[in-house]
């Protein structure tokens, strides 16, 4: 039977920023691999040369969503519908349709029937601080959570499906370690670490004082070439740059990996760290 990976993440850029390569190794595998998506992103700042040909920023990152889609080897995206929120301060806070403005059972529920429908044996998300804080990674972790720990509750949105419990739910984490070597480098090239990303608005330095535990280190030094094609394809985002200068050097010095700390099942003190995620 196939085994099968269910990734819920808020925009398009973050399943192959992030943990592209992880979703791009059990593709390569066989794997049944999906990416349920809360938003379009259409508060992210894009150059107007990549608006040609596309009505709206929505329809034009859900281009880039698709071929990154492709490059990954992902079975099949699925959006949410809710509107991308942005950054806090943003007057896209305020949009009726912003994800951060729908109750967090709303968006399980919407979750939760993908879970249902897809059945996964493993489910991944952001973690707690949604990666870097960014409102909607922070919204939709919760909503995902709540989605899993419901996921075989008859009772919670019995229309999205007969009742289903993946194996296991793990949250991508960026180590500590990892945080710290960045704004240590980040100055050596001239760059702010307070002021980190595309849009200068990620303080790494912020960052790097919290800590999660990781269990599961996935190396995906196979795959990097589609990772790199995947992230390339989010060329509004700053995609092309990802594996380049900084972000390439930083790589370059970790190694090719992804790390994850496990929700559930829940890990005991004695838990050695593993390299698989389906190694249970």
């Amino acid at each position: 039977m196939t085994k099968t990976l269910l990734a819920v993440l808020a925009h398009p850029d973050d399943e192959s920023f992030g943990l592209g390569g992880t979703l791009a190794l059990y593709a390569s595998k066989g794997y049944d691999v999906y990416y349920v998506c809360a938003t379009r992103g259409e508060a992210g700042d894009v150059d107007p040369k990549f608006m040609e040909g596309f009505k709206d920023i929505a329809e034009m990152r859900t281009a880039e969503l698709v071929k990154a889609a492709k490059a990954l080897g992902l079975k099949e995206v699925f959006f949410l519908g809710y509107r991308d929120s942005g950054m806090p301060g943003m007057e896209a806070n305020q949009h009726i349709d912003a994800q951060i403005n729908a109750p967090i059972e709303e968006v399980a529920g919407r979750v939760v029937k993908y879970i249902r429908t897809l059945k996964p044996d493993i489910v991944l998300t952001f973690d707690p601080i949604g990666g870097y804080k960014h409102p909607d990674h922070i919204h939709i972790h919760k909503a995902t959570v709540f989605a899993f720990a419901n996921s075989d509750n008859a009772s919670f949105y019995p229309e999205a499906g007969d009742p289903f419990k993946p194996q296991a739910l793990y949250f991508h984490v960026f180590p500590k370690g990892m945080l710290k070597l960045i704004t240590r480098i980040m100055p050596l090239f001239g760059k702010d670490p307070t002021k980190f990303g595309k849009n200068g608005d990620i303080n790494v330095k912020e960052l790097a004082e919290v800590s999660f535990p990781v269990h599961v280190s996935v190396k995906t030094t196979s795959v990097s070439e589609a990772k790199q094609k995947a992230s390339e394809a989010h060329a509004s985002q700053g995609g092309m740059q990802m594996r380049r200068g900084l972000m390439g050097f930083i790589t370059k010095l970790i190694g090719e990996k992804e790390d994850y700390m496990r929700a559930f099942p829940p890990v005991d003190g004695n838990f050695k760290r593993k390299a698989d995620l389906f190694d249970l």
